[in-house]
């Protein structure tokens, strides 16, 4: 599916153009295009991306492959190609909910390509096109800086979410660990781990829109994209912190296991070891001899209670003396 739109100079915005005008629109130094191709095809990136805008080969190639592809930027000189990655709001965070975004910006062009259902910062910022004037008056790059903004930003409710997770978790951790809570800790774990992996390298394609001498980047929107940079760097900062204190959660869940076993233990081995001597004099009474003087003593069953009675005493003021109960 392809949709585009065309700011010529003073005039309205045209919609939807035929793939033979994009050529002249590029001509126009003072206009802007923006080109989606969203729920795509190999046929349709080539038809586009190569026959139309005769961009690299290499170039095409990425968009076309379906696997994961690390965030990067390319000089091509006359245009630059951008790899970054949206993610889908999800309790968990996997994989699959990673979006392969591309992005070609040149002077007065913008074309982004996703191969996925959907992609949020597209439809977002295709929205506000019709509030919002600054982002076509602003050209190409505050156009693709509006694009990038939004992707970066949809990470922050994810992130807050975790920390409100981890919290709940860190208390049911403490009150009675279960085996949900291990499952849902671990979770989170390679959530943000994957939340990690794409942060890391995107924050160094974002540097580098930020500082280099790009020419179809302009002083002014060098600006917008160190504030983007600024927003990676905290939300690197957050996912850090949530990473210790998920690590944090993980060791306290199985120390409180180990702790909860060995008072489990305890208690056995109190009862184990109560109950020897006792069996000890169960078994010493109860041998089969003929000639046991105790065996016909009036008194002798009330004897044994009293010494199951003093050593049941004793060893437990033993053991509460020692503090193990």
């Amino acid at each position: 599916m392809i949709r585009s739109i065309y700011f010529p100079p003073r005039e309205a915005p045209i919609r939807n153009l035929p793939v033979e005008q994009y050529e002249s629109c590029i001509q126009e130094p003072e206009g802007l295009l923006w080109v989606i191709l969203e729920k795509t095809n190999p046929d349709e990136i080539r038809s586009i991306l190569a026959d139309a805008f005769h961009f690299h080969p290499l170039a095409v190639e990425d968009c076309i492959d379906h696997g994961y592809q690390t965030p990067k930027i390319d000089d091509f000189e006359d245009y630059l190609f951008i790899i970054t990655h949206a993610i889908l709001p999800s309790p968990e965070i996997s994989e699959d909910d990673v979006l392969e975004l591309d992005l070609f910006l040149g002077a007065n062009y913008l074309v982004t390509v996703s191969t996925e259902q959907v992609m949020p910062p597209v439809e977002k910022t295709w929205k506000l096109l019709a509030k919002d004037k600054r982002l076509h008056a602003g050209g190409a790059d505050f156009l693709c800086h509006a694009v990038l903004d939004i992707l970066v930003d949809d990470y922050m409710p994810l992130l807050d979410n975790m920390e409100d997770e981890i919290e709940k978790l860190e208390d049911l951790v403490l009150a009675k660990p279960k085996t949900e809570t291990l499952e849902r800790i671990l979770a989170l774990k390679h959530s943000i781990m994957v939340l990690r992996h794409i942060i890391w390298p995107q924050r160094e394609v974002i540097n580098r829109l930020s500082r280099d001498e790009f020419p179809m980047i302009d002083q002014q929107s060098r600006i917008y994209f160190r504030d983007i940079y600024d927003h990676l760097m905290r939300i690197q900062e957050m996912s850090e912190n949530i990473r210790d204190v998920v690590s944090g959660s993980l060791d306290i869940y199985l120390n409180s296991t180990s702790l909860r076993l060995n008072e489990v233990m305890k208690a056995l081995t109190i009862v184990s070891t109560i109950f020897l001597p006792l069996s000890f004099v169960a078994g010493n009474f109860g041998m089969n001899f003929k000639f046991m003087p105790e065996l016909n003593w009036q008194l002798g069953y009330p004897m044994v209670l009293g010494i199951y009675l003093l050593i049941v005493g004793g060893m437990l003021y033993f053991f509460k003396r020692r503090g193990w109960f």
